[in-house]
């Protein structure tokens, strides 16, 4: 809240779509969880299309009065494709298979991006792990409290 940590151990990821979509968000926890809400929607509406419920949720966020006052980020990811969706109506597929949301993103995505690129025998999982612990370390908003799911 502010500059204080209210809850260090807050899991800002949920699985959807029986595990097969994994979402997870920044900003108000409030906030997020109705996106998240209205993001199984538009899946279960779309046959379980990210793309296309990502796309019908920016548009709902953008110019739904309720919706656009929501103070969230959410990055959505399945087997195939990794989107960020906000507020103003983006749905982005971010370069290299890397994004990063949140206060320590770019952090993270920057020490993503360097271990993906010269320590290709790290896993995924690794590459998470080590990219959210050395944005933890930098970040004053970002802790080492890290939870990974996998696909």
């Amino acid at each position: 809240m502010g500059n204080t940590v209210a809850k260090s151990n807050v899991k800002k990821i949920r699985k959807l779509q029986e595990g097969k979509v994994v979402v997870g968000f920044a900003g108000s926890t409030a906030d997020a969880f109705t996106l998240l809400d209205r993001f199984d929607e538009k899946l279960n509406a779309h046959g379980g299309n990210m793309k296309r419920a990502a796309i019908e949720l920016a548009k709902d966020w953008r110019m739904d009065r309720f919706l656009r006052r929501l103070e969230a980020m959410l990055i959505a990811a399945n087997k195939e494709e990794i989107l960020v969706i906000s507020g103003t109506g983006d749905v982005l597929e971010p370069d290299n298979q890397v994004a990063a949301i949140g206060s320590g993103a770019m952090y993270a995505q920057s020490a993503a991006l360097a271990l993906k690129k010269h320590a290709s025998q790290l896993s995924a999982e690794e590459v998470v792990r080590e990219s959210m612990s050395i944005a933890a370390d930098i970040c004053i908003y970002t802790n080492h409290n890290i939870i990974v799911e996998t696909l």
